[in-house]
């Protein structure tokens, strides 16, 4: 536990000094006032909540891409790695710390999408149901964080990572139901869309703010934890692979 307070505590002087994390700061709030000006020009207040929860869930997949996806990376092209791996200390945990840090910096878009929703537009949303709202917001971060630590290892051994991370936006917001509900995309694109833990997330997130109860909070949280903890096993699997690589080929300092 005290390495992976240690990563956290790091990241977070890390990142608030990054331009990486004032972009995910500045976007966030223009999405949602494009999405919310879209809603109202439509006259559809119900679709308030897209324009809230889709900028949040999209900073998180973003910071999850660009900064958690490179942090492996930037300490090689440093030439810090080789202390990372010579302390007595797992460099996983270290990892998953750092990348909680920064999922934890994503979720304050949503306070940033509301205020704007609210001083601009005048639509002050309600969580009628904080509870499953908020353990869904904790859930999610979890599960980015996890998902993040796929990226990590995979893009030291892709030569064209950043051509990776740019497709892996827009396709991957509309697949999910970020952007638009589940229901709109083809039928045979459908359930490769329950395979992606943000539909689960957007989903229970829009219905805590709705007036009825949202229903399978419970299955649809285990969703969210399901899908993450495979890709932290997976994430873990390519990091240790990628350790021995670099160790075997005695190319750990060189990009």
């Amino acid at each position: 536990m005290r390495i992976f307070l240690t990563g956290f505590r790091f990241q977070l002087r890390v990142a608030w000094g990054s331009p990486d994390t004032l972009q995910i700061c500045v976007t966030a709030p223009l999405f949602t006032l494009v999405f919310m000006a879209i809603a109202e020009h439509a006259e559809r207040p119900d679709l308030a909540p897209f324009a809230i929860v889709s900028p949040t869930l999209m900073s998180l997949w973003t910071l999850a891409l660009f900064i958690a996806g490179e942090l492996i990376g930037d300490e090689r092209r440093s030439g810090t790695l080789e202390a990372l791996i010579a302390v007595p200390a797992r460099l996983s945990t270290l990892v998953i710390g750092r990348i909680c840090a920064v999922t934890t910096l994503g979720l304050l878009s949503f306070a940033e999408a509301w205020l704007v929703a609210g001083l601009v537009f005048d639509r002050w949303l309600a969580v009628r149901h904080p509870l499953p709202f908020v353990l869904c917001l904790v859930v999610t971060a979890l599960a980015m964080a996890a998902t993040a630590t796929i990226f990590s290892p995979l893009f030291i051994l892709m030569p064209s990572a950043r051509t990776v991370q740019n497709t892996l936006t827009y396709p991957f917001y509309l697949l999910s139901g970020v952007l638009i509900p589940v229901a709109m995309l083809p039928f045979w694109l459908r359930p490769a869309s329950h395979l992606i833990f943000l539909s689960w997330s957007g989903d229970l997130l829009r219905d805590s703010l709705a007036a009825p109860a949202p229903h399978d909070v419970a299955a649809r949280l285990a969703a969210v934890l399901a899908l993450g903890a495979v890709s932290h096993l997976i994430g873990m699997a390519l990091l240790h692979r990628v350790l021995r690589r670099v160790r075997r080929l005695g190319t750990l300092s060189h990009s």
